[in-house]
């Protein structure tokens, strides 16, 4: 009986202080403060101490007794934003996979329809595609080691160049 009404007052005290918080939430906008987002981040976010180490293991507990970041995640609520970086780069990892060897030969010759494909993927401008195309034809051999790199490698290989290469600086930042 006494764990009954000890979980029941958790369960009233979680209750209260989530709707305080989602009262506040759109006040607060979504502050980078806690594990991640779910349940637990709405209703502890307007805590005074809510950047606290404590607060935080009771947003992430809130979270895993709930369930309710996974949900949150795949359902784009419940403050969980997806700001499409991720699937960007999957998307030009799947590409280079299914394309690699087109690619290559694409890379060494510095230009061709595939390789205009994956700077599209890469958020590469077309006025800039050009100097891509001579970027990647200038570092053929350390971008194409034969047998020695994958595609998603490829790929993490041309998001360093082009973040290290002063005509792709805004893209870099972008991406």
């Amino acid at each position: 009986m006494k764990k009954l009404i000890m979980l029941s007052v958790v369960g009233v005290l979680f209750v209260t202080q989530g709707w305080v918080a989602v009262a506040d939430a759109k006040s607060l906008g979504t502050s980078d403060t806690g594990p991640g987002c779910g349940f637990g981040k709405i209703w502890w976010a307007a805590d005074p101490h809510a950047k606290t180490k404590g607060i935080q293991i009771l947003m992430a507990t809130s979270n895993g007794l709930f369930g309710s970041q996974s949900f949150g995640i795949s359902s784009g609520t419940l403050g969980c934003t997806d700001d499409g970086k991720w699937w960007a780069e999957q998307k030009t990892i799947m590409f280079a996979e299914l394309n690699f060897e087109t690619l290559t030969q694409e890379i060494a010759q510095g230009h061709g329809e595939y390789l205009g494909s994956l700077a599209t993927l890469m958020g590469i401008p077309a006025e800039r595609q050009s100097a891509f195309f001579a970027l990647t034809q200038e570092r053929y051999e350390s971008l194409v080691e034969i047998g020695a790199i994958s595609p998603a490698a490829l790929v993490n290989a041309l998001n360093k160049a082009i973040a290290t290469h002063p005509a792709f600086e805004k893209v870099a930042m972008n991406h």
